[in-house]
């Protein structure tokens, strides 16, 4: 962990102030001449280490480095439009300096030494990485557990679950310790974290990212990266910004077109999601039928079982490859560094899935972006729960339980979001809804491929009729409490 420099001159108060503002406010403050992009980073630091301690969402600590290279932006001669705004890169994205654990005790702390394009074109836009956030085991679990530690607590409630694997970046958003956090979704690892925390989670479409990491057959197939934020505006350019055409122009406001929007609550299972879920999906739907748009009820256009098999047996796979890689790295010591959950979610792979398993999970893959496409030929988007259930207590998930008995909590709690990933359809959490504990309860739209547009134009609409940005949990910039509070 790198310590934070001697100080710029920014106060906690100052610090807190600036970490309640969105990226596209801290950069006007920059390009106005209000504050510099040292003072920026300066502060982001403040603030991850006055508020990371109750948290942990923080797995490694750039704060020397991010100082130095926001004062080379600002001796550039020219100014870059996001000059100092400060970010958190998973634990799992190479960004040179840092190391790259991927939330495992299998790996070491050899810093990366090249940027992959997604990190590169952030670099581009003048953001500054102050560290990495915390993330489970290869991202295999949709809780912030590794065993080799941090365990990330919910800023809303530090009993709770963050979500995963994106937990570490969800949380350390909703606190405010950075506005723009790096997340990457596979089956629902933006999507999860953004509803648990209260945030804002777009999972791009597939091929609607430039490369973020190594080519891997499944990976390619299955996951999509993005920046979480508190504003559908920090959303909707962090995606602009990264998309394949360089050129694309952020959305940037509402689209006055109404929609024809279909509401989905059981998930792959065909069950209904728990009490406080069918709340907030109603409430949902309700928003948008008050501000035009056209609801019903609908199902989703496949054999839910044939796609959770699916997933089940790609997701295997992972952690499959996972032990074959510490196996020819590092023999068996390699192996037993690995976390029980990977280690037996290989072992069930092994067990339960051969080469027709494999040819039947190929082949749904293939066959679902045509049933995804016909249904958005009746509705534009898809409205369903992110997970079936609130935020977990932390421990439920943890990746030492009882096998069985984890694998089956799993995957009922995470059995909405995986099909898109499957389909390689786009797909947005929002924070529209709180529990009666307080805990956030996210919904998420979901569009046809190549249509983030229309979801990010209902976003902007949606977060214009409930003022999300305002509403800060107890562990926050928003909120003013302290590292032990």
């Amino acid at each position: 962990m790198q310590a934070r420099p001697t100080p710029a001159g920014i106060t906690l108060a100052e610090a807190l102030a600036l970490g309640r503002l969105d990226a596209h406010a801290q950069a006007a403050l920059v390009a106005r001449g209000g504050i510099d992009a040292r003072s920026l980073v300066e502060a982001a630091c403040l603030r991850a280490e006055h508020l990371d301690p109750a948290l942990q969402a923080l797995s490694h600590r750039g704060f020397a480095g991010a100082c130095v290279r926001a004062q080379a932006l600002d001796a550039e001669p020219s100014r870059r439009p996001f000059a100092g705004v400060p970010w958190l890169a998973k634990d799992s994205l190479d960004v040179p300096g840092m190391p790259s654990r991927g939330g495992s005790r299998s790996r070491g702390d050899a810093p990366a030494l090249r940027a992959p394009p997604y990190v590169q074109r952030l670099d581009a836009q003048g953001l500054v990485a102050i560290g990495k956030s915390a993330m489970p085991e290869f991202g295999l679990m949709p809780s912030t557990e590794p065993l080799s530690g941090p365990v990330t607590r919910n800023p809303w409630s530090p009993a709770h679950s963050p979500g995963g694997s994106s937990g570490g970046a969800a949380a350390a958003v909703a606190a405010g310790i950075v506005p723009l956090a790096h997340g990457s979704d596979g089956a629902g690892s933006i999507r999860m974290p953004a509803a648990c925390c209260g945030v804002v989670g777009l999972k791009p479409g597939r091929g609607a990212v430039v490369q973020a990491r190594a080519r891997h057959a499944i990976e390619d197939l299955l996951v999509s990266d993005v920046l979480l934020s508190r504003s559908v505006r920090d959303t909707a350019w962090a995606f602009a910004a990264t998309h394949p055409d360089a050129s694309r122009a952020p959305v940037r406001g509402a689209d006055p077109r109404r929609l024809r929007i279909a509401v989905v609550a059981p998930n792959l299972r065909d069950q209904a999601p728990h009490p406080d879920v069918a709340d907030a999906l109603r409430h949902a739907a309700d928003l948008c039928v008050s501000l035009g748009h056209h609801v019903e009820p609908a199902r989703w256009p496949f054999d839910g079982e044939a796609v959770d098999a699916t997933l089940k047996t790609l997701w295997s796979r992972l952690a499959a490859d996972a032990v074959e890689l510490a196996a020819a790295g590092g023999g068996s010591d390699a192996v037993q560094r690995l976390e029980p959950w990977t280690r037996e979610l290989a072992h069930w792979h092994h067990a339960h899935c051969g080469v027709d398993a494999l040819e039947r999970a190929w082949a749904g893959v293939a066959e679902l972006p045509g049933r995804f496409a016909r249904m958005h030929e009746r509705f534009d988007l898809v409205l369903s729960p992110v997970v079936r259930a609130p935020p977990p207590l932390l421990g439920q998930l943890a990746p030492d339980r009882d096998f069985d008995t984890l694998f089956e909590a799993l995957f009922d709690w995470m059995s909405y979001t995986p099909v898109q990933n499957l389909a390689g359809t786009p797909a947005i959490a929002l924070p529209l809804s709180r529990n009666a504990q307080g805990l956030p309860v996210g919904v998420q739209f979901a569009s046809d491929r190549g249509r983030e547009d229309v979801l990010l134009a209902l976003a902007w609409e949606l977060e214009s009729t409930v003022d999300w940005a305002n509403a800060w949990p107890p562990r926050s910039a928003g909120s003013g409490a302290d590292s032990t509070g």
